[in-house]
């Protein structure tokens, strides 16, 4: 359930040309198209949907940088 809530999060505030159900879950967002500016809406959103708060150690690219690397970081939020 949460990687189709993170791509709903990506959808809807990821600013993607693509579709997010056509990528992979290991491949790279910002290849596919999320600025630096979208990623901080992502980030934004994916607190509101899940309830948490990305810490200061979380806030950098390689956590935001694929569905998989969401997934993991929002995983060791809500254990």
């Amino acid at each position: 359930m949460s990687k189709e809530k993170i791509r709903q999060v990506l959808q809807d505030h990821g600013k993607f040309a693509a579709n997010m159900d056509t990528l992979n879950d290991d491949a790279d967002l910002y290849e596919a198209g999320m600025t630096s500016h979208a990623s901080v809406n992502v980030m934004l959103a994916l607190e509101d949907a899940f309830d948490l708060e990305f810490p200061d150690r979380m806030l950098k690219r390689s956590v935001f940088e694929s569905i998989n690397a969401i997934h993991t970081a929002v995983q060791e939020l809500t254990a």
